[in-house]
């Protein structure tokens, strides 16, 4: 038997696939042993991967491009091999601050971007105490350039008008329930665990932020996919097998079974089973069916895409974490590898770069546009009034 393959994961819906892949036999079929290890931030998952610690993670999707422009503390390349889910996320706040936001917009429409975030930016003017916390997972995450996409667009500064954190998912709920944060985005099932247990109120769905955005990747160390090709091939096909496998709804409840399992998610079925099965509470106290709440893909769904490298990194560089560059865009690139999932299914055309579309302001991002793109939108930024 070969060495076992060690895969990283954080407990969290999106990580789905390589559970599957390792305790539903998919590995084993390919002749692959996995050994899966629970962490419980995305600091650990990637130092683990950077030192060795693993082969493989379930990793947020900026983090390889965070990783080629050198913004991590270990210089390490991280290859992103496949897309594990798109969708998946939620932003919750606590009772107080969404009944501040009732209070000055009575016709809020939970998971409506638009609405959202009028009703928040009315709200901040008359919030007591200073201005609200909502945490991130990560600062090389989607979540942070999502949640600050979002707040910029409907004429909220983070930092002038509402401070974020970095907090790791599994702390949020508690964080919430203690008053330590006024609100929270992270991957499902937390925003659900806060809302059943603690009184959260889910105002907003990754999907209504930006409908086509990937969550999570396969993050490969780049040394040891370089040196082991025929084992990178054999757990892509693997893992395309357990996506097609998580993404048939007769699936559902086995995989909810595995998920709440000890050394998996270890949560209560009800958790997992709302996001899973996009039965969502909302902030309005009705559970809302929402379609494609979290995609697993299946097919070429799951091919990780160079263009949203680069809108990652137009984020990055609107917030001061990097500059956009010739050189930082071909890294950027370079992290992301389309053809390396496309040979674990036979594809033969040539990968194309697309337009970056689904954000809920309607702007599409060109590739080839990068950096008008960023322009107008710190000019945006600049010409906001306070909230």
């Amino acid at each position: 038997m070969k060495a076992p393959i060690r895969l990283g994961f954080i407990p969290l819906i999106d990580a789905s696939i390589p559970i599957v892949v390792a305790d539903k036999g998919f590995a084993a079929a390919e002749g692959l042993e996995i050994e899966l290890v629970r962490e419980t931030s995305w600091a650990n998952i990637r130092d683990r991967l950077a030192i060795g610690h693993f082969d493989a993670a379930h990793m947020l999707a900026p983090m390889p491009v965070a990783a080629a422009l050198g913004l991590t503390p270990l210089d390490v390349p991280v290859v992103a091999a496949m897309t594990l889910g798109v969708g998946g996320n939620a932003t919750t706040v606590s009772e107080a601050l969404w009944q501040a936001m009732l209070r000055v917009a009575p016709d809020v429409v939970a998971n409506d971007a638009k609405s959202v975030g009028r009703a928040l930016r009315l709200a901040l003017r008359t919030w007591p105490g200073g201005k609200p916390t909502l945490a991130v997972v990560h600062p090389h995450s989607s979540h942070n350039y999502e949640l600050r996409y979002w707040l910029a667009a409907s004429g909220i500064q983070p930092g002038r008008d509402i401070e974020l954190a970095i907090l790791a998912p599994p702390l949020m709920p508690d964080a919430l329930a203690s008053g330590s944060l006024d609100g929270f985005s992270a991957g499902e099932p937390w925003s659900s665990h806060a809302a059943r247990r603690f009184g959260g109120r889910i105002v907003l769905t990754k999907s209504a932020i930006w409908r086509d955005g990937p969550e999570k990747i396969l993050g490969l160390r780049a040394p040891w996919a370089k040196a082991n090709p025929d084992a990178v091939q054999a757990l892509l096909r693997a893992c395309r097998r357990a996506a097609t496998w998580c993404a048939d709804k007769s699936n559902a409840d086995e995989l909810i079974d595995i998920l709440a399992a000890p050394g998996r998610l270890h949560l209560p079925k009800e958790d997992i089973a709302a996001p899973l099965t996009g039965k969502m509470l909302l902030a309005d106290g009705r559970r809302h069916q929402l379609q494609d709440f979290l995609v697993f893909g299946g097919g070429e769904a799951n091919a990780p895409r160079r263009e949203t490298a680069i809108w990652f990194l137009t984020q990055m560089a609107r917030w001061g974490q990097t500059t956009l560059s010739d050189e930082a865009r071909r890294r950027a690139e370079a992290s992301y590898a389309p053809e390396l999932f496309a040979a674990s299914g036979g594809r033969e055309e040539p990968y194309r770069m697309a337009p970056v579309s689904g954000l809920f302001d309607g702007e599409v991002f060109e590739p080839a546009d990068a950096e008008a793109y960023l322009a107008r939108q710190i000019l945006r930024d600049q010409r906001q009034d306070p909230a």
